[in-house]
């Protein structure tokens, strides 16, 4: 069920943001870390629709600070702290899972976050299988920017190698790979995506 799926996503991500946040509040200067809260399930025998989930009620400006396709830039993620902590913590994610998952779709009040989404890479990861097209981890890797958190964390910057290479035309032909033998490595699997998953329980 739909349903299901999402309360086991949203709680996975929960995990995640727990170490998350173990690893960055110790830091000096971090401060607030976001938290995705959690989402429960709950069976209804004599009902229609018989599961549902309940979560707390977010009170105040919901924001997106990350976008399902990337392409969009929002002014609020970029620029606000919750913003730019997220951002981080999709770093944080993908480093710790070696590129293999990305928590997507941060979005909420604050520090507080609902309605996540997982991409993982078409294989899954450790036997989990997110609800967001794999695109999105290529996506991400694109476009990210390290910000002072990131930093903090001592998180890898996502730019490719060869950018940072000292301008000796030799080596640079040698080492830049074709690009249409890259995107051969990626297999063309059904880009879904998850806007058919309703949120009315």
């Amino acid at each position: 069920s739909v349903v299901i799926q999402e309360c086991y996503v949203q709680n996975t991500a929960r995990e995640y943001a727990k170490l998350y946040a173990a690893e960055a509040e110790p830091l000096e200067g971090f401060g607030e870390v976001p938290e995705i809260i959690p989402i429960f399930l709950i069976h209804r025998p004599a009902n229609n629709i018989p599961y549902a989930t309940v979560e707390e009620e977010l009170v105040g400006e919901f924001v997106k600070y990350s976008v399902k396709d990337g392409k969009e830039v929002n002014f609020l993620r970029r620029d606000s702290e919750a913003g730019q902590k997220c951002c981080t913590f999709q770093h944080w994610v993908y480093e710790k899972t070696n590129g293999n998952l990305l928590v997507t779709d941060l979005q909420g009040v604050g520090m507080k976050l609902t309605d996540v989404g997982i991409a993982t890479l078409a294989k899954g990861y450790k036997g989990f299988k997110g609800n967001c097209s794999f695109s999105f981890i290529e996506q991400f890797r694109a476009l990210h920017q390290c910000n002072e958190y990131c930093e903090m964390l001592g998180l890898k910057s996502l730019r490719t190698t060869h950018q940072k290479q000292r301008k000796t035309t030799s080596t640079k032909s040698k080492n830049l790979p074709n690009s249409s033998t890259l995107k051969k490595m990626v297999p063309k699997k059904a880009r879904e995506h998850r806007d058919f998953i309703s949120s009315e329980h």
